[in-house]
């Protein structure tokens, strides 16, 4: 791991220079009650020390397990070629291409990337990437609130309720009403979010797949917002975009997606990638960073960060968001991972996904006991009502090896018995049959 040591004599060079005549002088205008306390370190090692110390922690890792987990995070193949292009110098040390004469490169990968993501959305317009998933839908809402000038806000119950808590964290002191519009038995309740929607409300927040793994078509809801002059905003999976009627097919105005299922490790939470899509007329509206292609005086290509001033990265009263982070790395990533699989071999991706979970359904509804919670149509996950304890069965199938999926009664209310279970083109029907066996045995 990287260290800079420094000896006695070049400490008290350093505080020559700054005209410090020791390390306590240097931090004296910290006040004492916000000094820390202490560091608690372990006393210094040798480097192979260390690395002993750091390889017998990370052993207590389990890596051995069959994982069946999704709710918005899913564990696809991701090529070997990625690791190896994205590693390249000119890639991971680019940061703001605020110059365009010197970020050519890093301004045409961003430009390639939002056409990508346009075209597997089915939307006009993309930016560079957002933080992740959530905060994606958060930033989309607010577009629909400056937009519209309104302050209330439909969400249905099936949004991932990660999602739903961002939401709320995030507006709870910028006086907007957020109306939840409770599922129906794990689907969409259409009727009362048509209901819910007046000409006070800014936009109406849906997902698709929703959390619960069912597959919706929301034409209909979303003409219905547009009569009202509501912002229609779908949250969705994007690697199941490529065999579903996408977000502008059904006629959504902002569509966000976490990116991590393109090509980005699950790597214990992160970094991800917040997609972020649109409709042309509110492109203005978009925050973080947006490429675009122009031409130069001599005629030949080149891009350049358009539609905004600088203002709105810098400037908090002038800024369309506060989330600062650029994520142009993890969106190369996504790019060159759309790239190696193409057209055929993401559809394939997702239908090998589809069709794993279907096997999977067939293999638990055979259980006694066992049943799906609706019988809509589903994608690479679905939600099965056990005869028990959905949070002790999988505790006691983890101890067996396996990962069955998400006790949906931690933010369910009523659903503890019911288990998310998710399949990708990485599970093996033997696994599958392992989990079918194994979940038996407990029932």
């Amino acid at each position: 791991m990287p260290y800079v040591p420094h000896t006695p004599e070049e400490v008290r060079e350093m505080l020559a220079v700054v005209g410090a005549r020791d390390v306590a002088e240097l931090f004296a205008e910290i006040p004492p009650a916000l000094r820390p306390k202490r560091f608690d370190l372990p006393r210094g090692g040798t480097e192979m020390a260390v690395r002993a110390t750091m390889e017998r922690l990370a052993a207590k890792n389990r890596t051995d397990m069959t994982s069946f987990l999704g709710g918005g995070f899913y564990d696809h193949y991701v090529p070997a070629a990625s690791d190896l292009l994205l590693s390249r110098g000119e890639f991971y040390t680019a940061y703001t291409p605020y110059q365009p004469e010197a970020s050519q490169g890093t301004l045409q990968a961003i430009f390639e990337y939002q056409t990508a993501v346009t075209r597997l959305l089915g939307m006009e317009c993309a930016n560079a990437g957002g933080y992740d998933g959530g905060t994606a839908l958060y930033e989309a809402l607010m577009m629909a609130v400056r937009h519209t000038k309104r302050k209330k806000a439909v969400v249905s119950e099936t949004v991932s309720p990660i999602y739903r808590i961002v939401l709320a964290t995030y507006t709870k002191n910028l006086h907007l009403e957020l109306v939840t519009v409770p599922h129906k038995d794990g689907g969409d309740d259409m009727d009362g979010l048509a209901e819910a929607i007046d000409d006070r409300t800014a936009a109406v927040v849906v997902q698709n797949p929703n959390f619960f793994g069912q597959v919706q078509d929301f034409t209909e809801l979303f003409a219905k917002a547009a009569a009202a002059g509501a912002v229609s905003i779908m949250s969705c999976y994007p690697v199941l975009q490529t065999v579903l009627k996408t977000p502008g097919a059904m006629g959504a105005d902002i569509a966000t997606a976490e990116g991590q299922s393109l090509g980005l490790p699950l790597s214990f939470g992160g970094p991800y990638l917040g997609i972020m899509t649109c409709r042309k007329s509110l492109v203005r509206q978009m925050p973080g960073r947006i490429a675009g292609r122009t031409r130069d005086a001599a005629g030949r290509t080149g891009y350049v960060l358009t539609l905004q001033a600088r203002e709105q990265h810098i400037r908090r009263q002038k800024a369309t968001s506060n989330i600062c982070s650029n994520q142009a790395l993890c969106a190369l990533r996504a790019l060159i991972n759309l790239c190696l699989a193409g057209e055929e071999g993401l559809t394939r991706q997702a239908a090998l996904s589809i069709e794993n979970a279907h096997y999977a359904a067939m293999k638990l509804e055979a259980l006694p006991g066992v049943r799906l919670i609706n019988d809509a149509p589903f994608g690479n996950e679905f939600a099965a009502m056990l005869p028990v304890n959905a949070k002790l069965a999988a505790r006691t199938l983890m101890d067996d090896g396996i990962i069955p999926g998400f006790p949906l009664g931690r933010y369910y209310k009523g659903l503890g018995n019911a288990l998310l279970i998710c399949c990708t083109e990485k599970h093996e029907r033997s696994e599958i049959d392992r989990l079918a066996r194994r979940l038996g045995k407990i029932l």
